[in-house]
């Protein structure tokens, strides 16, 4: 029978805590800092994402989420039909392969 995840986390985060791995890190006895963003995704991916992040190895569906967010910015400052129009077609590209990235990563994690 496979061991449950959550209790192997446990065990891990106590055998690191008794080896004082845990202590000395950087931003130890501070509050968290304030990440609304990660309410609306899992809590394991929020993590995943965070130390990846830090790590300057952002997965795929991050990046594209960014440059959604930067074609978007560019789309409220254009001026004129046409260059708005563009605008759009990319960041409906941009979103479609957004999506396509979050799907491949949930049927790969098997959620």
């Amino acid at each position: 029978m496979a061991a449950d995840p959550r209790k192997l986390a446990e065990r891990q985060i106590l055998k690191a805590i008794a080896e004082g791995k845990l202590s000395g890190l950087e931003g130890e006895g501070e509050r968290l800092p304030d990440r609304p963003g990660d309410a609306l995704i899992d809590t394991a991916d929020a993590v995943g994402h965070r130390i990846m992040a830090e790590a300057g190895a952002l997965p795929e569906e991050i990046k594209l989420k960014k440059q959604v967010q930067a074609v978007k910015e560019a789309w409220a400052a254009a001026e004129g039909e046409a260059a708005k129009k563009e605008l759009m077609k990319e960041i409906a590209q941009l979103e479609m392969k957004y999506s396509i990235a979050v799907e491949a990563r949930r049927k790969f994690l098997g959620r």
